[in-house]
């Protein structure tokens, strides 16, 4: 059957004017009348009756109508099909997070992306969030979701998925750092603080201490959020962590959070490439579906 002569057919039985169709169409008005009658000859009725002053559909032609709009509506469908699986990908990506933001943003993503690309493998890295960034400009990983840095390089795209607050965490438990935090004057350059190794938290805090001109005292330095919180809940210092870290920490009923002025600058956290790997269609269709804060 031909398509294009079925949309002919479905536009002049919705005008019942050859000339309007033909206009509408950018045919002539002859060649309508050709594929009109090939459809009146393959069907072996008349599908159109036509005088001087009108033209209306036959018993035949109100039958073909539907069959008509059944059928391209079918052939329409079938080439959507085919258009979506033309363009499920196939291949692998490799990612990078912290263990909390493979369960706190990740997930989410994982199961659209998973849904609109199922043949994309995709390997998952985790770790200290301070090496998301690094890991990113050396190659290493396709994406990474990480805090936005003071100075994105200029290589790299950011999108922006969520904020966490940072927050003074200290332990509940019996020990000195307790009991410091608890004197109504506390002297801040006696609590021992439990730091990050390095990465924009270490930053944040460093320069929290330099504003109020203190000079801390590091009890110790860690690699990643978690490794904070528990030397914290075990009673070895206090430390700064993203809010979100201490939400899902298993450990947050140990912990308590400190009131502190001025508040530490929140975090914005996000997905993190190489801008030039935008143009890899695996990597820029997981892109595609981190939704964009605010």
């Amino acid at each position: 059957m031909d398509y294009q002569g079925l949309k002919l057919f479905l536009h002049l039985a919705s005008t019942l004017h050859f000339g309007q169709t033909s206009e509408a169409c950018f045919i002539s008005p002859s060649t309508l009348s050709r594929h009109i009658k090939r459809l009146e000859d393959e069907v072996g009725k008349s599908l159109f009756e036509r005088d001087k002053r009108k033209v209306s559909l036959t018993r035949a032609g109100e039958l073909f109508r539907q069959y008509a709009s059944e059928t391209l509506a079918n052939w329409n469908r079938f080439q959507e099909t085919l258009q979506e699986e033309t363009t499920l990908l196939n291949g692998e990506i490799s990612m990078y997070c912290s263990v909390t933001a493979s369960y706190s943003f990740l997930s989410d993503l994982l199961v659209t992306y998973r849904q609109r690309q199922p043949n994309v493998e995709v390997k998952l890295h985790t770790g200290d969030a301070a090496y998301s960034i690094p890991k990113v400009v050396a190659g290493e990983e396709d994406i990474v979701i990480a805090a936005k840095p003071e100075h994105l390089p200029a290589s790299l795209s950011f999108k922006p998925i969520a904020t966490s607050g940072l927050v003074f965490i200290a332990p509940t438990v019996s020990c000195l750092a307790r009991e410091l935090i608890e004197i109504e004057d506390i002297d801040w350059q006696k609590i021992p603080v439990i730091q990050a190794e390095q990465g924009l938290i270490k930053q944040r805090l460093q320069l929290w201490f330099r504003q109020q001109g203190i000079k801390p005292n590091i009890y110790t330095s860690v690699a990643g959020h978690e490794a904070i919180v528990s030397m914290v809940s075990l009673g070895f210092g206090v430390g700064i962590v993203p809010e979100l870290v201490l939400l899902n920490s298993p450990l947050a009923n140990k912990i308590q959070q400190l009131t502190v002025d001025p508040v530490l600058q929140p975090f914005t956290i996000g997905l993190c490439v190489q801008t030039r790997r935008l143009q890899n269609p695996l990597v820029k269709t997981f892109w595609d579906t981190a939704k964009v804060l605010g």
